[in-house]
């Protein structure tokens, strides 16, 4: 039998991890943890990595994937968040990651009786524009009903005075997450998925140990480390238990649900503002190719992290708010292609505020022992959370080594690896993704191109060829979806996925967008991740059914619910 690869890059990995000591041990493979990776690595410290599951298989993978400013969080008065948010998307979307991160237009509707109407809405954007420095996309604009109804006519009219059409950005959030930890791993980085943390033990020399496992093939093992930087997200509070059992809760977990149905229903070609006539909470419905993104919903959550799911009463929470501004879409339960639930980290605040009124800016904890515990924060700032996060650990370097010396952070100036062009005097990565539209074989339409670019940047070139000289690896695995199968062997061998469910809910984002949850193609896609890994017979019929049983826990959460919740009938 042949090598088994999967064995060897796990084998290689745990080597890796046998460092004496690394500077940093980041737990947690989501934005916050890869950026802190990133930047940590790129200013010279020996890093290590871990994450228990797939990378940005928590809350980075199940945002309303926008890179924005925050507008809604000027309602509470929150201009320092808006300020440096504002500050990140335009990082982003010009430095860090034009290839991910796409301008965005939105529409905010304004009908008689809303809570905030035509002025203070335009006051508000007034300050958002002034805050990024007027440097957003373009400026804001009113437009009256007929212009409104003219540019959105699936819009309800019954009492619609206008809109005020602005810019935000939208990015794949799991996308950004992987780059982010692909550039820590070409900056020194090792960065493992699938390898939880058990526990930890300080040493008499000021190190601590790591008890890691291997969650993926089994096995355990011991890392050690000058300074643990716990970025888990929903799972911080457990983390912190393992270093300090008598340390007390810090977060809020609240539970955001997004619905996925067909863009044509709607009639919509931009973003628009939302807000539930059952709550008066602020969600968005956001363009995604065909499909129409809807969410999220905004309420506590008390059980397991992992056990975090979508059920029917979230689904017709959003459907009511969804045809209540587009009435003639009708939308029912069958009309929802897909559903998923993600947590928010946050903050906990006073007793008495809601889960909408708290806080999205990130704290900091230190434990007795000197770990420090990221809680909070947003997609859109996570290089500036991060920034802050490696500041505080080679400040705690330094006192230990007032010898050691380290690089300045870079991460607002470097770019991300898909962003890397040879030639950026060229007109940078606009220029070179021009050039790549204007070159691309006969066989490869501009929506393909446009998909290739905005998923692999300046590696699209390596797609580009093979799809261009191999039609199986071109041709769509759903006939609705812009997914190549030659994108799995890839996302495979290049892209640090092990299991069938990396590839299908993170790196292709199939799932979701898919009416059958990607059940029709799964025994497919588990041949070609098994050719790369090297699985034998067993392990691929083991792929597929552990893959199918996660799908079917999803459907009955979502068939389940509340009582007199309806149940959502999937195709």
């Amino acid at each position: 039998m042949a090598e088994h690869a999967l064995e060897a890059r796990r084998a290689a990995l745990a080597e890796a991890l046998a460092t004496p000591t690394f500077d940093l041990l980041v737990v947690g493979g989501g934005i916050n943890g890869a950026g802190i990776a990133r930047d940590a690595a790129m200013r010279g410290l020996s890093v290590a990595l871990v994450e228990q599951a797939d990378f940005a298989s928590g809350t980075s993978s199940k945002s309303s994937k926008l890179i924005h400013g925050g507008l809604r969080y000027l309602e509470n008065y929150e201009f320092g968040l808006v300020l440096e948010a504002s500050r990140e998307r335009d990082q982003l979307r010009r430095r860090i990651a034009p290839h991910l991160v796409r301008p965005m237009p939105f529409v905010f509707p304004i009908f008689a009786g809303d809570p905030v109407g035509r002025l203070r809405l335009s006051a508000g954007l007034w300050v958002y524009d002034g805050l990024s420095a007027f440097r957003n996309i373009a400026r804001h604009r009113w437009w009256g009903r007929q212009t409104t109804l003219e540019n959105e006519p699936g819009l309800s009219r019954e009492g619609l005075l206008g809109a005020m059409h602005y810019y935000d950005c939208w990015a794949d959030d799991a996308r950004l997450t992987l780059e982010t930890v692909l550039s820590a791993v070409a900056a020194g980085a090792v960065a493992c998925n699938y390898v939880g943390v058990d526990g930890f033990t300080h040493a008499d020399d000021g190190t601590t140990h790591a008890h890691l496992v291997d969650r993926l093939r089994g096995g355990t093992m011991t890392l050690s480390a000058h300074q643990i930087v716990n970025a888990t997200g929903p799972w911080l509070d457990h983390v912190r238990r393992l270093d300090d059992p008598a340390c007390r809760p810090v977060l809020r977990l609240t539970k955001g649900v997004h619905i996925l149905v067909a863009r044509d229903r709607l009639q919509s070609e931009r973003a628009t503002v939302l807000r539930s006539p059952r709550d008066g909470r602020v969600m968005f419905s956001i363009p995604w190719d065909d499909q129409i993104l809807v969410g999220t919903t905004d309420t506590d959550y008390d059980a397991a992290p992992e056990a975090v799911r979508a059920d029917a009463a979230d689904v017709d929470y959003l459907l009511e708010t969804v045809n209540h501004y587009f009435p003639q879409a009708a939308l029912a339960e069958r009309d929802v292609i897909g559903a998923f639930a993600g947590l928010r980290p946050l903050v906990a605040p006073p007793e008495d505020a809601s889960p909408s009124e708290t806080s999205r800016e990130e704290e900091i904890f230190e434990s007795p022992s000197g770990m420090l515990s990221l809680g909070g924060g947003k997609l859109t700032t996570y290089r500036s959370v991060a920034e802050k996060m490696v500041d505080r650990v080679v400040e705690r370097l330094r006192s230990a080594d007032p010898s050691r010396r380290f690089g300045r952070c870079e991460t607002s100036t470097t770019p991300l690896p898909g962003a890397k062009v040879d030639l950026p005097g060229r007109g940078g990565y606009q220029g070179f993704a021009k050039r790549m539209r204007a070159t691309a074989p006969p066989q490869l339409d501009e929506k393909t191109m446009r998909h290739l670019l905005g998923r692999y940047g300046a590696s699209a070139p390596e797609m580009v060829a093979l799809l261009g000289s191999d039609p199986a690896a071109a041709s769509r695995l759903v006939p609705t979806l812009p997914y190549r199968r030659g994108e799995v062997p890839r996302a495979a061998s290049a892209e640090l996925a092990m299991t069938v469910d990396d590839v299908l809910r993170r790196r292709l984002r199939l799932t979701f967008r898919d009416a059958a949850s990607g059940l029709d193609i799964v025994e497919e896609v588990a041949e070609m991740m098994g050719a790369v890994h090297g699985w034998d017979r067993t392990e691929v019929a083991t792929a597929v059914e552990r893959y199918r049983a996660g799908v079917a826990a999803e459907r009955k959460a979502l068939a389940a619910g509340p009582a007199g919740a309806t149940t959502l009938r999937r195709a």
